[in-house]
């Protein structure tokens, strides 16, 4: 736990201790979540690259021990912390509280596909919704020992230091990382990535949660999921925009419910949102 206690504690002692108590209910629950996230991936990794044979869902995507471990840790952690808070989650579905007006999301395994053939780029994802909104996340990639996480109001953490969008201003520079080619088409976006790979300087597939996390420490510039569903991108709405940059659906409208994912940095939101609607 040595490494979690340093990234708690910079993220601490380069804040402004002096908050008010919305930020303090805030920093409580993104200590949680950071703390969650980490034991959380630190389970997952007993189940690594150990050839692991995963079971297939009705929608043909794969889940393993690993998932379900994990999801049951955290859901019984949230449980005896937060009794009265909703939980959804990818494995285990929804377990409502009635006039619940704070819900966790959370993929236990964000990436399985990645995680099942031993490939590091998978994630533990968490994020706490208030009021419709999700305010509070946390995404630990367990292979990679990599935290990323952010609140409102208090910053976008990497490791325990600031993280923030590229400055990235020129489309012709810009990277940009995507999950599946088949889906573009699949989900009648293959036009509106036709442009934008024609007019970026590269784009690699770095998908699932891994591409969300290179956008928001600025390493890629902006990342495309044609499908989302909410688990999928529970905490990075706040990461974004802490970050100093946009995450939300491919019109533009900042959300985590809308079936589709785009982040990407602030120079290059309006020239993105361009090429998507053909303008």
């Amino acid at each position: 736990m040595y490494v979690l206690q340093k990234i708690i504690f910079r993220m601490w002692s380069k804040k402004n201790l002096r908050m008010n108590h919305v930020n303090r209910d805030l920093q409580s629950y993104l200590d949680f979540s950071v703390a969650l996230a980490y034991r959380a991936g630190r389970i997952t990794l007993g189940y690594y690259q150990t050839g692991l044979r995963p079971d297939f869902k009705p929608d043909d995507t794969p889940v393993t021990a690993a998932d379900r471990a994990a999801e049951e840790f955290i859901r019984g952690e949230i449980e005896k912390t937060y009794p009265a808070h909703a939980i959804v989650g990818e494995e285990f579905g929804e377990s409502a509280r009635e006039s619940a007006d704070h819900r966790w999301i959370i993929d236990p395994i964000d990436g399985t596909k990645s995680f099942v053939r031993g490939v590091p780029l998978y994630a533990v994802l968490i994020g706490l919704e208030i009021d419709g909104q999700v305010r509070v996340g946390a995404a630990y990639y367990p292979a990679l020992d990599e935290m990323l996480c952010a609140a409102d109001g208090l910053g976008c953490w990497w490791n325990g230091r600031r993280a923030r969008v590229s400055t990235v201003d020129q489309i012709d520079r810009a990277l940009v990382c995507f999950t599946n080619l088949r889906n573009m088409a699949k989900f009648e976006r293959e036009d509106a990535w036709n442009r934008i790979s024609q007019a970026v300087y590269a784009c690699r597939g770095w998908s699932d949660a891994y591409g969300y996390l290179l956008v928001a420490t600025g390493r890629a510039e902006a990342m495309l999921d044609p499908i989302m569903a909410v688990w999928d991108c529970g905490p990075f709405p706040p990461i974004l925009r802490e970050a100093g940059g946009y995450f939300g659906d491919w019109s533009g409208a900042r959300s985590h419910t809308a079936g589709e994912a785009l982040a990407v940095n602030q120079a290059l939101c309006s020239e993105i949102l361009r090429l998507i609607a053909g303008e």
